[in-house]
């Protein structure tokens, strides 16, 4: 199937209801760019604006998800600080974690970095058997930037992800199910299958429940149980209007 539009460092494919976005740096484990940052903002501004997508699923092109951040670009830059200052000026994790529709990511090989911090931001994570994931940025001297000192305590809580942000150390996929990195596992040859099922499945649901379903579990997080109670009265209310 065509892809439209051409990204440099993405494959992008609409089927039917579902808006396929695929890491295509292959070379490189899918190491995460500046290009990238640019195509994958891009990208998820067509997912958004394109009212016929109702579902979206991440995926990586070859031996893995996403090894992290492209390490070559600092060489480039003043400091390590500006360039990932750099990396990181366009919103695409506000993007995604903000997108109305069901995000679902399927995880194999390497997961590391801005690649397990990107499939956290989904709201459904799927990983092949075999898959390796870790957050060694402070061992690098840096935090992950990508939402991962966020997103990673609401996923895993407080105690394992210290454990996993302190140490750096990599785990494998049965353990990442367990501290609830991923919402489910599958075989590596069934991986894209068991996604474009879920995904697909996903994209029937009435699309004005999905979103606000997504803004109500987002934003009442951040509420006392009062408010966030308050909270749904009002947002089923204006459903049911």
């Amino acid at each position: 199937m065509p892809s439209s539009p051409p990204f440099e460092t993405l494959l992008f494919e609409k089927r039917d209801a579902v808006a396929h976005v695929s890491l295509n740096r292959p070379q490189v484990v899918n190491a995460y760019n500046i290009q990238m940052r640019d195509d994958f903002s891009e990208a998820l501004s067509a997912v958004e604006q394109d009212s016929d997508i109702r579902a979206l699923l991440i995926t990586g092109e070859g031996p893995g998800f996403c090894a992290g951040a492209d390490l070559t670009e600092f060489g480039s830059a003043p400091s390590q600080v500006i360039a990932r200052q750099v990396r990181w000026e366009r919103d695409v994790w506000g993007q995604l974690v903000n997108l109305g529709k069901p995000a679902v990511a399927a995880v194999h090989g390497f997961c590391i970095g801005s690649g397990l911090e990107i499939a956290i931001l989904c709201d459904l994570r799927i990983s092949a058997t075999g898959a390796i994931f870790a957050l060694p940025e402070v061992q690098l001297g840096m935090i992950p930037a990508a939402g991962g000192t966020q997103t990673l305590p609401r996923a895993a809580g407080l105690s394992r992800a210290l454990d996993l942000l302190l140490t750096g150390r990599r785990i494998e996929a049965e353990e990442a199910l367990s501290m609830k990195l991923v919402t489910r596992l599958t075989l590596p040859e069934s991986l894209r299958e068991e996604a474009w099922r879920l995904a697909e499945s996903l994209a029937e649901l009435p699309p004005e429940a999905m979103a606000a379903l997504k803004r109500l579990l987002r934003q009442g997080m951040d509420l006392d149980l009062p408010g966030a109670l308050e909270l749904e009265g009002r947002v089923t209310a204006r459903l049911v209007s």
